[in-house]
């Protein structure tokens, strides 16, 4: 399968759920998952998606996680206490609560979503990674706090 960055920005988000851990439900433990999880239980643990980039995690109003979170695509309504690495896109809901560092590349939120940590979106190519653009002076300013 061969086909350009350019016309294809980002993986497609798995659209249906394979595992669903219940809201009576709680896991001590990492979780390792590929294609669509939604939780509505309790997590202390880091949850990690595998495979081809297309899987989706759902965080539902229950759900509460106390570790890091490493998924492509994630759809979150719950808490997080712990940093998250989303590869691909993250939809925060009214009720998604965010306690740590959020990774993403694109971010959808919605009003009454909190995050309290760091928000470092992810560049769109390994090239504009750790570039930094110089600015110069404009006119006949003597400034000069941008030269080194």
């Amino acid at each position: 399968m061969a086909e350009s960055t350019r016309s294809k920005t980002s993986e497609k988000p798995c659209n249906t759920i394979d595992t669903l851990i219940g809201v009576k439900t709680e896991i001590k433990g990492d979780i390792t998952f590929a294609g669509g999880l939604r939780i509505d239980g309790k997590i202390n643990g880091n949850i990690i998606a595998e495979g081809d980039g297309s899987s989706t995690l759902v965080l539902s109003e229950h759900a509460e996680v106390a570790g890091n979170v490493d998924v492509p695509h994630m759809v979150l309504n719950g808490k997080i206490k712990g940093n998250v690495h989303c590869a691909q896109r993250i939809e925060l809901q009214p009720q998604a609560e965010i306690y740590g560092d959020l990774h993403y590349k694109i971010i959808e939120m919605a009003l009454g979503a909190t995050i309290n940590g760091n928000l470092v979106r992810e560049a769109e190519s390994t090239e504009a990674k750790g570039t930094v653009a110089k600015l110069k002076t404009v006119g006949g300013s003597q400034d000069t706090a941008g030269e080194e």
